[in-house]
């Protein structure tokens, strides 16, 4: 698997995962390790058969959607590299493959459930900019009106993520923007509180961490805003991809020696994790730091740079524990902050560890270290076993359609009459 992972690594150098036909359908046969049985829900753009849910998380750096039926069974979940900080053009573009791998994301039954944090990207002027601009682009590519009965309002089939202020329509996200911006976090908190009650949830991605409380079933958060969430330890931006080396520590040991390290971005977590082995090519979609190879090679020569040296100047063995070094160090700032938030509330002092993001490897490893129990979002959201690692990794955009699943049925009409 994983050197036909790094074919699709390599195909396109931008970083741009799945930007042709050709890599789409190796991403669907032997990348993304999911369940690929979509067809049987309707590939027919006209299929009048139960609702395909979609959950979108649309970010800064990459676009993660998910396909679950109306009965809440999720059967496809994918990413696409998306740099939204270079223009709306990433995502309308991304939008067409999405297109591409799931025709019935165009069907009249289909349902689209969106969450986003690319409203913080430099693009846009101020977070309240970059929600109308990216509502509005997804509103003209997946807004359509359903017919409705007679005497009733226009139905969209596009609804955005609001945390307690439930679901919100196109047009009503321009006021309400506080709601939509940067909640994707609080949806895989609110579907995770419905599976554990006292947990904690830790999400690692490429950039961030999301590290979020959950007691008694409810999701006990003191901060909702990115703000706030960086003031309380709720949010770091620690990832295992995207995170330059100088933002992890400014010294560290080489050689038996601490020395200052480069503030230069010269090497990123993804060289870490590509010598100790443990970040998946299909994750490693970014352009490394100097836009060189992604191979082993390359990566002891990015790290040694950043301690202003060269990469023959020492063993391979050597420049893996130094990359061990650099993985100690994020996890112990990852760590510092699990402690910062569980400070806050004391019944979680023993509370199992939710891991979910493409560095939950790290929860992994904090779990072990602090003897407490871990389980994956991906056997938490009961996803097969062979979707399960990339469910885990996109769990935002699991959540969210898993939540706009649940919606839809306690709307059905059946459903009401139960009640």
């Amino acid at each position: 698997m994983r050197g036909g992972a790094r074919e699709l690594a390599a195909a396109d150098s931008r970083g741009a995962a799945l930007s042709t036909a050709q890599i789409d359908d190796m991403a669907n046969q032997r990348a993304n390790g999911v369940v690929n049985d979509s067809e049987d829900i309707g590939n027919d753009t006209n299929d009048a058969g139960p609702a395909a849910v979609f959950g979108w998380d649309v970010g800064g750096a990459h676009v993660k959607v998910s396909l679950a039926d109306s009965t809440g069974a999720v059967r496809d979940v994918a990413q696409w590299a998306c740099p939204l900080w270079q223009g709306l053009d990433h995502l309308e573009r991304t939008v067409g493959l999405v297109f591409e791998r799931w025709p019935q994301a165009r069907a009249s039954t289909a349902q689209h459930a969106v969450t986003m944090t690319g409203e913080m990207v430099d693009l846009f002027a101020d977070r309240a900019e970059g929600v109308r601009a990216i509502v509005a682009t997804l509103a003209r590519r997946l807004g359509a009106e359903l017919d409705s009965p007679a005497g009733s309002p226009p139905r969209s089939p596009l609804r955005f993520y609001a945390g307690d202020a439930g679901w919100l329509s196109a047009d009503a996200c321009a006021a309400n923007w506080r709601h939509v911006a940067s909640a994707n976090w609080l949806a895989t908190a609110n579907w995770v509180s419905t599976r554990a009650a006292n947990a904690v949830l830790i999400d690692i991605g490429s950039t961030t961490t999301d590290i979020i409380p959950i007691a008694g079933g409810r999701v006990v958060a003191r901060a909702s805003t990115d703000a706030g969430r960086l003031a309380t330890g709720e949010l770091v931006y620690q990832g295992v991809v995207r995170t330059p080396l100088c933002g992890v520590a400014h010294r560290i040991e080489f050689g038996g020696v601490t020395v200052n390290v480069m503030n230069e971005w010269f090497a990123t977590t993804a060289d870490v994790y590509r010598l100790t082995g443990e970040l998946d090519p299909l994750h490693d979609v970014q352009p490394s730091a100097d836009q060189g190879p992604k191979t082993e090679a390359a990566s002891r020569a990015r790290l040694a740079r950043m301690i202003g040296r060269d990469a023959h100047e020492a063993a391979a063995a050597d420049w893996l524990h130094f990359a061990r070094r650099w993985r100690a160090l994020q996890l112990r700032e990852i760590g510092v902050n699990l402690a910062r938030v569980v400070a806050a509330h004391p019944a979680l002092a023993a509370a199992p560890l939710v891991g979910a993001g493409c560095g939950r490897f790290l929860v992994a490893a904090l779990a072990r270290e602090e003897a407490r129990g871990y389980r994956d979002f991906g056997a938490l959201a009961g996803v097969p076993d062979d979707c399960a690692a990339w469910a885990a990794t996109c769990a935002p955009s699991v959540a969210v359609a898993l939540l706009a699943a649940s919606d839809l049925q306690a709307r059905e009409p059946c459903h009401e009459q139960r009640s």
